[in-house]
């Protein structure tokens, strides 16, 4: 069984993730990171934005700029379908052989684009980590040191609150502590086992 976890830049989703993996041994694929993997040096596809954007979005040791090539896709919103449509399919790839190799009762794709890029449909479930804007806001800016402008940019990409309410089976509300969002991973760990043990059994 595949769980889809997703939630808006600073609503904790690494968080939840963590848990669920360290606390409960849970197989954890993380689509941010297979973003990385796929623009990695002598990949294809940083060749092909370096083609279309120029030799800026390189960094010394031919790494991909990552700060450049978000100012190049926020900027105009046909260079980010374009990229979009470069990268989700090579993504898509390699989230499915990690996948194929977790071992735990069930395995949890954590992605922030999980609604919009349509990787909800490689899920059999769909856990939205949900907080109110400000705190979102508030939490990014600490954490990345970034304006407010920056976040609005990143939050305006993403899927809008409700709509990702819509496609949630199950809800984690984020806006307490640390232990608050442990106890309910910890009930869902419960919840996801006995669901896994019914459809394998």
């Amino acid at each position: 069984m595949i769980i889809g976890l997703t939630g808006g830049i600073g609503s904790g989703k690494s968080a939840a993730a963590d848990r669920f993996a360290l606390a409960h041994g849970i197989h954890i694929v993380d689509a941010d990171v297979k973003s990385r993997v796929v623009v990695e040096p002598g990949r294809p596809a940083l060749s092909q934005i370096v083609d279309r954007f120029g030799q800026h979005m390189l960094l010394e040791g031919g790494f991909l700029n990552r700060a450049a090539l978000r100012e190049e896709v926020f900027k105009a919103p046909e260079q980010r379908m374009w990229l979009e449509q470069l990268l989700h399919p090579l993504i898509r790839d390699e989230i499915i052989s990690d996948l194929a190799s977790a071992t735990s009762p069930y395995a949890l794709l954590v992605s922030p684009l999980l609604v919009e890029s349509g990787q909800y449909r490689m899920t059999q479930r769909v856990l939205v980590v949900d907080v109110p804007e400000e705190i979102q806001i508030a939490r990014t800016r600490q954490r990345d040191q970034v304006s407010e402008e920056q976040i609005k940019a990143i939050m305006q990409a993403q899927a809008r609150r409700d709509d990702r309410l819509l496609h949630a089976d199950d809800v984690i509300t984020n806006d307490k502590d640390l232990a608050a969002l442990h106890a309910q991973v910890d009930a869902l760990h419960q919840r996801y086992l006995a669901i896994a043990e019914g459809a394998s059994s």
